[in-house]
């Protein structure tokens, strides 16, 4: 008795089993995107080759459903399962939605640009949301193009520009656009806050690291110097880094550019000149800004300070 009732346990979950096996399949047959797929191929589906799809085609229905519902869980969130019919069997791929592919384009563009210690608002500036006045208009029509220049030329040599103004008239939110638009056209930019990378140099020789950040800033494609002669600048600072930085632009003639406060004239004779020691050193501040005037065109501008409005 104990053997039968063993046989007749088998003989149950088989049944069982089949019986849900058999639901799977109907399962998968009754699907829309199933049916139309073997109506599309059906002079080349056989029995045989369907009978050998049936756990690809179960795995289609399961992640089509979760990717029509969004869910998260699916094998590859992001991407599209479709079917296709290969020489042996029918198949699933995964297929980039557009979603995703904008969304991958938007962060490739957003690594073309690297900010460092750059606010967010200049980070994401664009020539769209710049707000445009009279007093603006020219040095907006410059930023534009240089762009458009560099774009249709970038191995052709080109001044970059030196805006200067007060605080608040929108210098930096304009080097942000020219990177962001250029990052748009597949262009790499690097752009500095310089009293800030300033100390970071500083700190740069006790963790031996000094002459990696400077070979990578030297070296940027395109590189935007921000807020030039806002602090003391030391002689080592002067003659070492920034020194280094400009003959080599110059030298490979990289495209560059500035904002200060300061016009040329001042960053030369009130800045550069006069060392954190109380030194006046002429030679030194005019053999900087030799390759400040080789390297980028003077834009004044003028107008309101928008940071405290």
């Amino acid at each position: 008795m104990g053997n039968l009732g063993d046989e007749m346990k088998k003989v149950i979950q088989q049944n069982a089993w089949q019986d849900r096996y058999q639901h799977l399949i109907d399962t998968v047959m009754q699907d829309r995107y199933v049916q139309q797929f073997l109506l599309e191929h059906q002079e080349k589906i056989t029995d045989e080759l369907l009978e050998k799809s049936y756990a690809k085609l179960y795995e289609f229905v399961q992640e089509r459903r979760k990717y029509d519902e969004g869910n998260p869980s699916m094998i590859a969130p992001g991407y599209e399962p479709q079917l296709f019919l290969n020489y042996r069997s029918i198949d699933v791929t995964y297929v980039p939605t557009k979603e995703l592919l904008a969304k991958q384009e938007a962060d490739a563009i957003k690594r073309r640009v690297k900010a460092i210690d750059i606010p967010k608002d200049v980070r994401e500036a664009t020539f769209d949301d710049f707000e445009l006045t009279d007093e603006r208009e020219y040095a907006y029509l410059e930023c534009v193009d240089f762009v458009n220049h560099y774009i249709e030329q970038p191995k052709v040599f080109r001044q970059g520009l030196y805006l200067q103004g007060s605080f608040g008239v929108g210098k930096t939110y304009l080097l942000g656009a020219i990177a962001n638009e250029l990052a748009q056209s597949g262009f790499h930019t690097t752009l500095i806050h310089f009293p800030t990378f300033a100390v970071e140099m500083k700190q740069a020789i006790g963790n031996n690291s000094l002459n990696d950040k400077l070979e990578e800033v030297k070296k940027a494609p395109i590189l935007m110097i921000d807020d030039i002669g806002a602090d003391s600048m030391s002689a080592w600072i002067r003659d070492d880094i920034l020194g280094v930085i400009l003959q080599y632009r110059m030298q490979e003639q990289l495209p560059t550019f500035f904002s200060s406060n300061f016009d040329m004239e001042q960053l030369e004779n009130q800045h550069l000149r006069q060392s954190q020691r109380g030194d006046d050193e002429p030679l030194k501040a005019k053999r900087i800004m030799e390759r400040v005037r080789y390297l980028a065109k003077e834009i004044k501008m003028i107008g309101i300070n928008r940071r405290i409005q």
